[in-house]
């Protein structure tokens, strides 16, 4: 068995074992620690009380996170020509169409979200054995096949994200960087789950919100009470 470094040491003292601590509190916590030199990302991990594998308890969807999430978001827009100084105006890193189309046929995927245009979905479809893997594949529920192209820009680049619940009934994803504040830290996650109990399918039965654990890149999981972000009403 490895031994525990100081830092690793010093992080175990301060989370009390079993304990399932506020939103707020974890949002100070997760920051005492995190001892890396970069920027680590904060994660937020939800178990929900439904079963993914029945479409009527499949729960995705899309969140403004008020914060943003702390990273440059790279952004794809494939449109036609007279759409692209639209997109590239709306701060777009990547603009074209089917120059774009050749390079994912290639390999190429160098990009966090790719945003396009319901006319040329077509020429995307086919590209769906590279996108879809890596959760690239433009989706209307995600917002990223629309018709205003550069208001989606502008959403993904001031914090948009999108989710889904996987097949072991979690939802995860990045809700910032460790040098947020925990004001920041904390409104973001709160916001996140307040989207997640509105998106609540009315099949899903018993408890709700089963389990809520904050973390950044390389530290342990704080494990949270959903009471203290929602009401036994809004989780049950």
């Amino acid at each position: 068995m490895s031994k525990l470094t100081k830092n690793q040491k010093l992080a175990a003292e301060k989370i009390e074992a079993g304990k399932a601590y506020s939103l707020k509190e974890a949002a100070h916590l997760v920051k005492d620690i995190t001892f890396t030199k970069f920027d680590a990302s904060l994660d937020i991990d939800v178990r929900l009380g439904v079963d993914p594998r029945k479409a009527n308890q499949m729960v995705r969807g899309v969140v403004t996170l008020p914060h943003g999430t702390g990273k440059n978001v790279r952004v794809l827009v494939l449109c036609t020509p007279d759409v692209e100084d639209a997109a590239k105006e709306a701060g777009a890193d990547y603009v074209g169409l089917d120059e774009y189309i050749e390079k994912i046929q290639g390999g190429w995927t160098d990009v966090d979200v790719i945003i396009t245009m319901p006319s040329v979905m077509g020429k995307i479809g086919p590209l769906g054995r590279v996108l879809g893997p890596r959760g690239l594949m433009p989706n209307p529920k995600s917002g990223t096949v629309t018709m205003d192209v550069a208001n989606a820009v502008k959403e993904v680049k001031q914090g948009k994200i999108d989710f889904r619940v996987d097949k072991s009934g979690i939802v995860h994803t990045s809700i910032g960087r460790i040098s947020f504040t925990p004001k920041q830290i904390y409104e973001n996650a709160k916001e996140f789950i307040d989207v997640l109990i509105k998106l609540k399918p009315a099949a899903a039965k018993g408890t709700y919100l089963r389990s809520i654990y904050l973390s950044s890149t390389m530290s342990k999981g704080i494990k949270i009470d959903p009471k203290s972000v929602a009401t036994i009403e809004e989780i049950q």
